[in-house]
């Protein structure tokens, strides 16, 4: 097996992941589900990111990859405590 193809076998699983991985964010019957397939799409266009960012060698790929980590954290933040204030009220 080439490099270049076991890239793209790994590049299309990632894919496929995350098209599941968005049908949990639709379906989810509670918030936790949605939230958790949430995370999982946001670690999946991450690993993308940095499988290009390796594959094609441009460094500008991990920046973005980086930056996008930061704000699903601060999103996952954010949606946590809208939740948890949400409950309290």
């Amino acid at each position: 097996m080439t490099p270049t193809l076991a890239f793209n076998l790994v590049l299309y699983i990632f894919l496929g992941t995350n098209i599941l991985s968005l049908i949990r964010v639709v379906l989810g019957p509670s918030s936790a589900d949605r939230l958790i397939g949430l995370n999982m799409v946001a670690a999946q266009v991450l690993a993308i990111l940095v499988l290009i960012a390796v594959r094609e060698n441009l460094h500008v790929y991990l920046d973005v990859a980086l930056v996008y980590d930061i704000f699903g954290f601060v999103g996952t933040l954010a949606i946590i405590r809208y939740f948890g204030k949400r409950r309290h009220t």
